[in-house]
């Protein structure tokens, strides 16, 4: 099955297309979501690559595609002492790090930088002790170079950590909706993934792509690399059914028309936050997948 993606941190105009500001909104509220829903995950991630980061200074560090800033914030909290750097393309994604920076009393720390890294690395980022790259190297047009040019304003020892999913998110339950055929065909999450995530795959060559090799021809070091399994059975969050509604709604943006009438018909149902068969009012979500960091050192 074809990987899709479509936590979009930073994306908006990585690969150069940019969308309206309501779309903007949405997508910074699915990267909170995302944050808030997924805690446990985004906690252990985190918290690895600082183990894995003991033993030399840690004074500058970067979170490259850094969305609504969960990573930068989780860094910042890690390493009291250092600053971060909080990169993304969204002006959106940046006014709400900022916010949360301030309210938290790290506004002192995080500093944000807006740049379209497809246009060249900035200048300022250089000396850099460890950059975290989540969910964001796929949208670039070339994350070859983005990782060459990470490499060399990295210091001697420092890491990089790439996070990516290496299984694809689910909401549904097996064989959905086989205990409602009135809903759609059973297999519907299947067929969903498969055909909307070969569309996303061929804007974004790179999705999907096992990253240890890729960080290795940038000249990088691959030191370690480990999967995050998610699986909530059911979700804890209260926010879960929001998180599968703009998930859904995300991965078929603009891309409806491609789907079977059948499965337009059940998704439609799905986003209708009036019907019955509503993912806001669905009591058998089960959020399942498998996220991968992968951690290069410059040597």
């Amino acid at each position: 099955m074809s990987e899709t993606h479509v936590h979009d941190h930073g994306a908006n105009s990585h690969g150069g297309h940019h969308h309206s500001a309501a779309a903007d909104d949405d997508y910074t509220d699915l990267l909170d979501l995302d944050a808030e829903v997924l805690a446990g995950y985004w906690s252990a991630a985190l918290d690895w690559v600082q183990e894995a980061a003991a033993g030399g200074a840690r004074a500058r560090l970067l979170d490259l595609g850094a969305g609504t800033g969960v990573g930068a914030l989780g860094l910042a909290r890690r390493y009291p002492e250092a600053e971060v750097v909080a990169l993304d393309v969204s002006p959106v994604g940046i006014a709400r790090i900022r916010a949360k920076a301030d309210g938290l009393g790290l506004a002192g720390r995080v500093r944000t930088v807006e740049a379209d890294l497809d246009l060249g690395w900035p200048a300022e980022l250089s000396g850099l002790d460890l950059t975290w790259a989540s969910m964001s190297l796929h949208h670039m047009a070339d994350p070859s170079r983005v990782l060459r040019d990470a490499l060399a304003a990295t210091g001697p020892g420092g890491l990089i950590a790439v996070a990516e999913f290496s299984q694809p998110l689910r909401f549904l339950p097996g064989g959905f909706p086989a205990d409602d055929p009135g809903l759609g065909q059973p297999g519907f999450e299947d067929r969903v993934l498969d055909l909307l995530g070969r569309a996303h795959a061929a804007d974004m060559p790179t999705l999907g792509s096992q990253w240890a090799p890729r960080l290795a021809d940038a000249g990088w070091t691959v030191v370690a690399e480990r999967d995050f399994p998610i699986d909530q059975d059911p979700p804890s969050h209260p926010d879960a059914p929001r998180y599968a509604r703009a998930w859904f709604a995300r991965l078929s943006e603009g891309r409806l028309d491609q789907l079977e009438p059948c499965d337009q018909a059940t998704l439609a149902r799905l986003l209708d936050d009036s019907s019955p068969h509503s993912l806001l009012r669905l009591g058998n979500l089960h959020i399942r997948g498998v996220r991968t960091v992968t951690l290069g050192r410059r040597d």
